[in-house]
């Protein structure tokens, strides 16, 4: 039986191995993807660290998967062997819960995670379900495609659906692993773009990436900053402080809103005459369909949004890990298989 290489957590808060183990057969509904690279996520820690309620282990990690198709399961035919395609968090749903029912799949009352329902791109090949799979633009290499498949959908996905228009000020919250892609994507949308992040060190990049103005938070209340220039009608959040967030709610003109992508436990401090009298709102907005994520992939192709990417083999992903959980990574770290 062909064999495979491939990273496991064995159980809660154990280490990475590097294991042999048989390559999987894709069933009914189902596809085999020869992995080409992975990218790695801080939500990789949930797998990691057992933070995930029912997990079953070893589990290999990683949901921002490219590579290519190389095999399909019994009544697939959307898709074909040889096929360049991804696999971001969503891995796919039941079609037939109330929110599939009313095309809503993202929010499937039953749907899969790739890396944590099963096993994920940690690996030289994987198996995905059909539904969980996004075609990759020609001319996007893997490892610069892997990372928009979780970072990059999050961001462009909601950027789009957030109500904000070409024009508008729209205010992109830490210029990390999420927002260095989401200041590209709200320039590149037409947006009037402003970066917050803290230090005047992040002001080039800022302004490298598309930042028409940047704020640091050390030099004052980023929320009377924003006001200075007019309000923001929309802030995106990606760095995952709550104590920053908050702070930002001022700072929003009247029908503003703040949306949040970057995922923390603590809660956010706001008071309701905050939201009342300007109309404002809070929103969270998770990653994206396949669907989704090929309109990133082709958004990002031709408008030349790129990933800064660390890149590391298969092997030493215990060491990219510790790059992207220490936060030393600049800004997404992405494991190349093949």
């Amino acid at each position: 039986m062909a064999r495979m290489k491939a990273v496991q957590v064995g159980k809660p808060g154990g280490n990475f191995e590097v294991v042999e183990r048989a390559i999987p057969e894709p069933g009914r509904g189902q596809v085999r993807i020869k992995v080409e690279a992975c990218g790695i996520c801080h939500s990789d820690a949930l797998v990691k660290e057992g933070l995930w309620p029912g997990l079953q282990y070893p589990r290999v990690p990683g949901h921002e998967v490219a590579g290519r198709i190389d095999a399909v399961g019994p009544e697939v035919t959307f898709w074909k062997s040889g096929q360049r395609v991804g696999v971001g968090w969503h891995g796919g749903h039941d079609f037939v819960c109330e929110s599939c029912r009313r095309g809503d799949f993202l929010l499937c009352a039953s749907g899969k995670i790739t890396g944590i329902t099963f096993d994920g791109g940690y690996a030289e090949y994987m198996i995905a379900p059909w539904e969980a799979v996004a075609a990759i633009p020609d001319d996007l290499p893997g490892d610069e495609a892997a990372p928009l498949l979780c970072a990059g959908v999050t961001t462009y996905n909601s950027l789009r659906n957030a109500g904000a228009r070409p024009g508008d000020l729209v205010a992109v919250q830490g210029i990390g692993g999420l927002g260095h892609l989401g200041i590209q994507y709200a320039r590149q949308m037409g947006m009037r773009t402003v970066a917050i992040g803290r230090g005047k060190d992040k002001a080039s990049l800022a302004k490298k990436l598309g930042a028409h103005e940047y704020i640091d938070t050390s030099a004052g209340a980023p929320a009377d900053a924003l006001q200075k220039l007019g309000g923001a009608k929309l802030i995106l959040a990606t760095a995952p402080d709550s104590k920053s967030m908050s702070a930002l709610v001022d700072g929003l003109a009247p029908n503003g809103k703040l949306l949040i992508v970057g995922a923390s436990a603590e809660p956010l401090t706001v008071s309701p005459l905050q939201l009342i009298g300007g109309r404002k709102s809070i929103q969270g907005w998770p990653s994206g369909t396949a669907k989704d994520s090929e309109d990133t992939l082709q958004f990002s192709t031709l408008t030349g949004v790129r990933p800064m990417i660390e890149r590391y083999p298969l092997e030493k992903a215990a060491e990219a890990y510790d790059q992207m959980i220490s936060g030393r990574a600049r800004f997404r770290v992405v494991l190349t298989v093949a």
